[in-house]
C-alpha cells in the first residue's frame, strides 16, 4: 500500500528508475524527477603500470566507461557504495574494497593498504580530496543538468522528501525548489551532499551508508514521519 509523504527521486537514469522501483516495493509514493542526465566522454586508458588501484565513486564510471575499461582490468577497484561495486563487477573488475561512507573515508583507508598511486575514473565535474595519496582524476563521463519534469513544480508545492544522491543534485534541488524548501525534507547520500543543499529545509537527514538500501530505509522513516 502506497502511503506517507511523496519521495522525489532526483538522480540521473538509469539509477532513477531503479530507485523508484525499489522505493515503491517499500510502499513509498516515489516519483521519478531526474535533475541531471549522464553521458559518456571520450578518454584514453593510461598505462596500468603507473597506478596501483582504481577509485570509483559512481556506478556511472563503470556503466559509461566503454571499451577503455578493459585495458584497466588488472587494477583492483575501490568503490564507494555497493551499487558502484556491483557495476564494477559487471564491467569485469575485481573489487578490493567497498566504502560504506564516502570517497574521502575510502581514501583514508587506502593509505594504509600500500596503494599509493590511485587512478580515479570520475565525472567531468568533481570535488577534490585532501589526501597524501597520488590521485589522478580521469573523467570518463559527464552529468549535465536537464529541465525538471513537468511534475516537479507540483511535487515541491507540498511537503515531500527529496532524495539527493550527490552534492550537485542536492544543490540544484535546493535552487529549483527555492522558498519551497521550508516545507521539504532533504535526504542526502552524504554529509557533503547535505551541506551543498544549504539551509532553510524543514529537515535534513544523511544516509548512514552511501547506497540505495540505506537511503530508502531512512526514506521510509522520513516519509511516514511526515504524515504522523
Amino acid at each position: 500500500m502506497i502511503g506517507g509523504l511523496p519521495l522525489l527521486v532526483t538522480r540521473p537514469e538509469p539509477g532513477c528508475a531503479a530507485t523508484v522501483a525499489r522505493a515503491r516495493t517499500l510502499g513509498l509514493d516515489a516519483r521519478p524527477l531526474p535533475l541531471f542526465a549522464a553521458r559518456a566522454l571520450e578518454w584514453v586508458a593510461p598505462d596500468t603500470r603507473d597506478h596501483d588501484a582504481l577509485l570509483l565513486t559512481s556506478s556511472q564510471a563503470a556503466r559509461l566507461g566503454g571499451s577503455g575499461l578493459a585495458a584497466l582490468g588488472a587494477l583492483p577497484v575501490y568503490a564507494v557504495g555497493e551499487a558502484t561495486a556491483a557495476a564494477a563487477r559487471d564491467a569485469g573488475f575485481g573489487v578490493a574494497a567497498v566504502g560504506e561512507r564516502d570517497a574521502q573515508a575510502l581514501l583514508d583507508g587506502m593509505a594504509s593498504s600500500g596503494k599509493r598511486r590511485i587512478l580515479w575514473l570520475c565525472g567531468r565535474d568533481r570535488t577534490a580530496f585532501a589526501t597524501a595519496l597520488t590521485v589522478t582524476a580521469l573523467p570518463v563521463y559527464a552529468v549535465d543538468p536537464v529541465d525538471p519534469a513537468a511534475g516537479w513544480r507540483d511535487s515541491v508545492a507540498a511537503p515531500a522528501v527529496v532524495l539527493a544522491h550527490s552534492a550537485r543534485i542536492a544543490a540544484r534541488a535546493a535552487d529549483l525548489a527555492g522558498a519551497a524548501v521550508k516545507h521539504l525534507t532533504l535526504l542526502a547520500i552524504s554529509a557533503a551532499a547535505a551541506d551543498a543543499a544549504g539551509d532553510g529545509w524543514a529537515e535534513k537527514a544523511v544516509s548512514p551508508r552511501p547506497d540505495d538500501a540505506a537511503m530508502l530505509a531512512e526514506a521510509v522513516r522520513l516519509c511516514h514521519k511526515g504524515r504522523q
